[in-house]
């Protein structure tokens, strides 16, 4: 069974950073991070392959957002800035057994407990 444990949500200002960290009990999987707003449906945010060098990401965040990622501490990162009350979602990341191309959330088995995000205008 695998395990994902997000940290580092928060209540930020808008204009402000945050950094989500995103711990997995496994390695070698595509990770992702997805957000879902009340009244919403889940969506994906950013992308990333096993070894990084594919990255995806929504329109809503190119420029500002960046997924990254250090397997050899099974972690994966998103770095928010430039941050808007529209950003303002639970952020869960999820891991994927495809090996490539999966940047749809249906393709995602395994899903971390969600990190509130909350951007204040």
């Amino acid at each position: 069974q695998v395990q994902l444990v997000e940290s580092g949500g928060g209540l930020v200002q808008a204009g402000g950073s945050l950094r989500l960290s995103c711990v997995a009990s496994v390695s070698g999987y595509y990770m992702g991070w997805f957000r879902q707003a009340p009244g919403r449906e889940r969506e994906q945010v950013a992308t990333i392959s096993w070894s990084g060098d594919t990255t995806d990401y929504a329109d809503s965040v190119k420029g500002r957002f960046t997924i990254s990622r250090d397997n050899a501490k099974n972690t994966v990162y998103l770095q928010m800035n430039h941050l808007t009350a529209e950003d303002t979602a639970v952020y869960y990341c999820a891991a994927s057994p495809f090996s490539r191309g999966a940047i749809m959330s249906s393709m995602y088995n395994y899903w971390g407990q969600g990190t509130q995000v909350t951007v204040s205008s």
